[in-house]
């Protein structure tokens, strides 16, 4: 039955280890998920949401960005953590004005994530007032009068940040870019920043697009699939069901990670017979490569692959594809065949018999699909990285062909969406100029802030005002320390949410909470249900219908939020239509298939039965855009992470329970850890060579050129099976650690996945 929001905190004294689960899914997923569903939604309203996930005509899972099937649907369309997911945003439970009243700002402070977020759905705006203890309600027309009066009152346009949430619609997020536009200035920071920033510049350059190749049926007509830095099992449990799907077709998979996963090893399909009986192996083979190791595996496996093509030439190197489609293939030869597969081995911390065979299956298979996530991304060399797989599709003619391309598999279920829409801090002219002649409205060209530049600047005056579009930006951003004091150092923080976190306790001057609707909620406006579309990770772009009455008649929804402040701002002679996109978000479309590419028609497609699919040249045609009309051969020198003596490498990760900031629970039961959150995983003879034994508390300080020491104290170290010199933690709890300035090159994106790291006791100092 529903339970009431919890009065405990987390606990870390009755954290407990048990070994690593080595199948996914399965009995075990749906009685978790129903469980947590009917925990927070109660029986009957847990039935009328979970039915309509990922259907046709119900409403897009709020959690990641993976496809739905083209063809028949299962009933149930959602995994473990999707279920999740929705209850969270469906919860019976509530955050009203007396819960500010009870608790202030001191209070919540002291409470961890997961506490604030299990608190239930916000009903009403609210405000805090320079010298407040705690939040206020305040009206919506008081709301934004207070917004309207602090943007107008900047020295400049550029003094404001406007940050997006990837769960944001495509309407929303039409409207929001265009608001900010018409305010006049680029400041468009989003969550892309901090994870597939670096596919996307790699892509661009390497394809002339920034968004994966491959579709959902491209899965079944692989015949080799190799997923990198990726654990779907945790982060996109649906794709499970594609690898399985394309193992039954008799396509091989490789997984390259420094963890064993268990998505990786073993799946149990809980929505087949068998899968209630038994489970089928994932990966056919595992390359634990070390942290920091994936591109020198590229590049060995680019060398390995020429050396067969000398072998047997013409069955390796697609040349006629090389010649008609690719530019700089010979300097790319060149620099494959120089690498020395002793540094290979060295960097990555496999076997030469491990780098041969994964290159016999590359050179043998005729449809291969590259995927990764944030393992590849968040290194200083993630762009390369990313560039480097490229480069093994191209030579081998593997993008615009069925069953081989890219894959780049995205977090927040619209997060590729949000892009599309204009959510760039660099949006090219081309979609600028369409925006402008739309609207009649002048686009500022300068380049605005990303996440790290808005932190940056919000850091040393330069960024007075902070609005977020859902999400919780303290806790997605690195170096914790410092984004709290930057928010704190602003005039005024906004933060329109569904539920309480950390972004509403660290905040500006002045405070504001708007309160939305979320995906599961209906949306009534002018006396008519509206619907909001999305695009997933590969392109497809469908309807979501909320049909569940909101908790308070309070909530707005997001686009009636971004047109309520734009007249606000501007007032009522402005040259958009605000009051009337907000009455129609069918006007929103239309306007979006005046301005955005690849969105003619949009109302009419967006209502077919799968939706439509955006125009992806390299894959429709091999078009490629890019500087040289075609696609690019990347060279580019090998780095690696050798780890310093009495060091560690550490990368920073999710729990089971959780979906980017959003904790559920305190189980990452495939791991093996129960009841919280507060440790570090270290290969037990790591944790013997610095003279620590297992389940010991620890304290953990990052070291960068900086000078600075960033800690986080009190970690139980876990012996578990990683290379040798890696560490892993749970994020937003070791954020800490990541210095602002460490970041990707030219994507600049925190590296969050290569920080150096000590480890030192932790002695416990009563309070």
């Amino acid at each position: 039955m529903h339970r009431a929001a919890p009065k405990k905190d987390i606990d870390e004294a009755a954290l407990t280890v048990t070994p690593p689960k080595t199948e996914a899914a399965g009995i075990k997923a749906v009685a978790v998920a129903l469980e947590r569903a009917v925990e927070e939604m109660g029986v009957v309203r847990t039935a009328r949401t979970l039915t309509r996930v990922n259907q046709r005509h119900g409403f897009d899972c709020p959690g990641c960005s993976w496809p739905e099937p083209s063809g028949m649907r299962r009933p149930a369309e959602f995994c473990e953590n999707g279920a999740k997911a929705v209850a969270e945003e469906a919860t019976l439970r509530t955050v009203t004005p007396e819960f500010f009243a009870e608790h202030s700002i001191a209070d919540l402070e002291g409470k961890s994530g997961y506490w604030l977020g299990q608190q239930g759905r916000i009903t009403e705006p609210m405000v805090l007032r320079p010298g407040d203890t705690h939040y206020s309600p305040v009206s919506w027309d008081d709301a934004y009068r207070l917004i309207a009066e602090h943007l107008r009152a900047l020295d400049s346009p550029d003094e404001a940040v406007f940050y997006t949430s990837g769960r944001t619609a495509n309407e929303t997020a039409f409207l929001y870019q265009l608001l900010v536009r018409s305010f006049g200035t680029n400041n468009l920071p989003d969550c892309s920043n901090m994870c597939h920033e670096s596919s996307g510049t790699a892509l661009v350059s390497s394809i002339g697009i920034g968004k994966g190749s491959v579709t959902i049926d491209d899965f079944k007509k692989a015949d080799l699939i190799i997923v990198a830095g990726q654990n779907p099992g945790t982060n996109h449990p649906r794709m499970l069901s594609a690898l399985g799907e394309a193992k039954a077709h008799g396509a091989k998979v490789i997984a390259v990670n420094p963890l064993p996963e268990t998505g990786l090893i073993g799946f149990r399909d809980p929505q087949t017979v068998k899968g209630l009986t038994s489970g089928i192996t994932i990966a056919d083979d595992f390359l634990q490569i070390r942290l920091g190791g994936d591109m020198a595996l590229f590049q060995g496996l680019g060398k390995l692959l020429f050396e067969a093509e000398d072998r047997r030439p013409g069955t390796v190197v697609d040349h006629e594809f090389v010649t008609a489609h690719t530019a700089g293939f010979a300097e790319y030869e060149k620099q494959a065949r120089a690498v020395d597969l002793g540094v290979v081995e060295e960097a990555t911390g496999l076997t030469r018999a491990d780098l041969d065979r994964t290159a016999a299956l590359l050179a043998e298979s005729k449809a291969v699909i590259i995927c990764w996530a944030m393992g590849l991304t968040q290194q200083v060399h993630g762009v390369a990285t990313i560039e480097e797989a490229t480069n093994l599709l191209l030579m081998r003619g593997m993008i615009g062909k069925p069953g081989a391309g890219v894959c780049p598999v995205r977090g927040h279920s619209n997060v590729q969406g949000d892009r599309t829409m204009g959510i760039w801090e660099k949006m090219p002219d081309e979609f600028l100029d369409a925006l402008d002649r739309r609207f009649g409205i002048t686009s500022p060209r300068e380049h605005g802030w990303d996440t790290v530049d808005s932190i940056r600047a919000m850091r040393d005056g330069r960024g007075k005002v902070f609005f977020g579009m859902g999400g919780n930006f303290v806790s997605a951003t690195p170096d914790t320390g410092v984004t709290e004091a930057a928010l704190r150092n602003c005039a005024l923080t906004v933060q329109v949410s569904t539920k309480l976190n950390r972004s509403h306790v660290v905040h500006g001057a002045t405070a504001l909470i708007l309160p939305t609707l979320g995906r599961t909620d209906e949306d009534m406006q002018a006396g008519a249900r509206q619907q909001v579309s999305v695009e997933d990770s590969m392109s497809m772009v469908h309807l979501s219908t909320g049909r569940l009455r909101p908790v308070s008649g309070a909530l707005r929804s997001e686009v009636a939020i971004v047109c309520e402040l734009a007249q606000a701002l501007f007032g009522l002679a402005h040259p958009v239509p605000w009051a009337e996109f907000q009455r129609d978000y069918d006007k929103i479309r239309d306007a979006i298939a005046a301005v955005v590419p690849g969105c003619a028609d949009y109302n009419a497609k967006v209502r077919g039965r799968n939706g439509f699919q955006l125009p992806h040249p390299p894959r429709d045609a091999r078009e490629f855009r890019t500087t040289t009309g075609k696609a690019n051969f990347a060279v580019n020198e090998l780095h690696w992470l050798p780890v310093p003596e009495g060091r560690l490498i550490l990368q920073t990760l999710r729990s089971h329970d959780q979906y980017n900031t959003t904790i559920y629970g305190l189980d990452d039961r495939y791991r093996g850890i129960h009841n919280g959150r507060r440790v570090v995983l270290l290969h037990p003879e790591d944790i013997a060579e610095f003279g620590f034994v297992e389940d010991e508390l620890v304290n953990v300080i990052s070291e960068w050129t900086d000078g600075t020491e960033r800690r986080v104290e009190g970690f139980r170290l876990v012996g578990y099976a990683t290379p040798r010199g890696n560490a892993a933690a749970y994020y937003p709890e070791t954020n800490p650690l990541v210095p602002l300035d460490h970041v990707a090159l030219r994507s600049n994106t925190p590296v969050s996945k290569a920080v150096t790291v000590r480890l030192e006791r932790h002695i416990h100092r009563p309070s």
